[in-house]
């Protein structure tokens, strides 16, 4: 392994399979455009840009001792990823993830994430066993966490002594599985970043922007989120201290999946670097517009 990372990314690592094509798409649509399979999941998505700016990122995850685990492992290294702390499993596949998009956005996606959840809390073993942190020395740096870990997994790490000095930075997987994250909401060191969407269904109230979810999720207890919407407003919330908004520029948008997890690595790092509140977030949502138009490496 190589030296101790800068930044624990646990949750989805995983073949991603996106057919993409220039043209608007529905249902039952056959269309020309292109395939391509590449190291992917919320928190593959994430090391990966933190790896790009310049940090050490480590996954906590499951990984099948299969041929395609093994590919992705070597992927990982190739992408600046430490895969030595995960879980491979000699019974569980690899997960994957497909999805297909057109000019007019997202048109469907399948994860198939099911080993990371049989897998369960095996994954978080380093932070117990010595080799990163243990309970009486628990893990005191930035944490990347992902919803693709079952509600049982989410609600044990918002009360675990092991997750009680990180720097949690949380994401949900997708819209659906956005409600997981109600336990963390109670966590004093959480950040949650996720769309309007999703605070929606976190909140369980019709927001109507990015700066009305964040003052939502504030008002029933979340320490800090930061809210996208697309191309519309964006807002970051930090208790005791209010909201701000931004709004991203206007591109083309060229792909969109993986947008979320480029705003998030890319706020990260500048916060370590030193910005402030409006800052940081200037520079996540000039990130996520440069990745959808297609001019930074996917």
């Amino acid at each position: 392994m190589s030296a101790r990372p800068d930044i624990l990314c646990i949750g989805s690592v995983l073949w991603d399979i996106i057919g993409r094509s220039a043209i608007v798409m529905r249902q039952g649509s056959d269309v020309p455009g292109r395939i391509t399979r590449l190291p992917g999941g919320v928190a593959m998505n994430i090391a990966m840009t933190l790896a790009r700016l310049g940090l050490r990122p480590a996954v906590l995850t499951a990984i099948g001792r299969d041929a395609a685990g093994d590919e992705l492992v070597a992927a990982c290294g190739r992408l600046g990823v430490e895969t030595g702390f995960a879980y491979r499993s000699d019974d569980l596949p690899t997960d994957q993830y497909m999805a297909v998009e057109g000019a007019n956005g997202l048109i469907a996606a399948i994860a198939d994430a099911h080993s990371l959840e049989a897998a369960g809390d095996k994954i978080l073993r380093p932070l117990a066993d010595g080799s990163l942190g243990s309970e009486g020395a628990p893990w005191a740096g930035m944490i990347a966490l992902d919803g693709n870990l079952t509600v049982h997994l989410l609600a044990e790490i918002a009360a675990s002594p092991l997750f009680a000095a990180a720097d949690l930075r949380v994401a949900p997987a997708s819209p659906g599985k956005a409600e997981r994250l109600i336990p963390l909401m109670s966590h004093g060191r959480a950040v949650l970043y996720v769309n309007l969407e999703e605070a929606r269904l976190i909140g369980h109230e019709a927001y109507d922007s990015a700066g009305a979810a964040a003052e939502g999720l504030l008002a029933r207890g979340a320490a800090r989120v930061l809210v996208t919407d697309g191309g519309r407003a964006c807002a970051e919330g930090t208790q005791g201290v209010g909201v701000i908004v931004d709004h991203p520029p206007q591109v083309m948008v060229t792909r969109v999946t993986g947008a979320g997890d480029t705003f998030m690595a890319a706020h990260i790092v500048s916060e370590r670097r030193g910005a402030d509140r409006s800052a940081a977030l200037a520079a996540a949502i000039r990130a996520a517009a440069i990745y959808v138009s297609g001019e930074a490496p996917a």
